[in-house]
């Protein structure tokens, strides 16, 4: 980064974007980790989404059924918490780079491990049945 004045402000938080709690701190990182961050949540909305898109197919395609039934909510529920916990972990991750501290843990691996494994245990009965 340029370090005359005319370019010294790139260390101050910018009060206007939104959300505040994210950008009212600390100072711009580096441009790059921003954008890995970015990139980190838009995969867990594609992860979202083709969890999502799977609880609708199941429900669409095959009978309706208990075991179905509950493999669809729970691919949708892993989905909206994909899509939720993105955001959460994005900003806390930005906030983190912004201040200079350490990364949060990552608390969605857990959820998410056991809820594929249930998910494809009920897929492995489904399709031996």
């Amino acid at each position: 980064m340029p370090t005359d004045p005319q370019h010294a402000d790139h260390k101050r938080p910018d009060r206007a974007r939104w959300p505040r709690r994210v950008y009212g701190v600390g100072a711009d990182p580096d441009p790059r980790f921003s954008m890995a961050n970015e990139r980190t949540f838009l995969a867990w909305l594609r992860t979202g989404l083709a969890l999502m898109a799977g609880g609708v197919g199941i429900r669409a395609l095959l009978p309706v059924g208990p075991l179905e039934r509950a493999l669809a909510v729970g691919l949708l529920v892993l989905g909206v918490l994909s899509a939720v916990g993105a955001f959460v972990r994005w900003a806390a991750t930005e906030r983190a780079i912004r201040l200079g501290r350490a990364l949060p843990p990552l608390r969605m691996a857990a959820v998410f491990g056991v809820g594929l494994a249930v998910a494809g245990v009920g897929a492995v009965v489904l399709v031996l049945r």
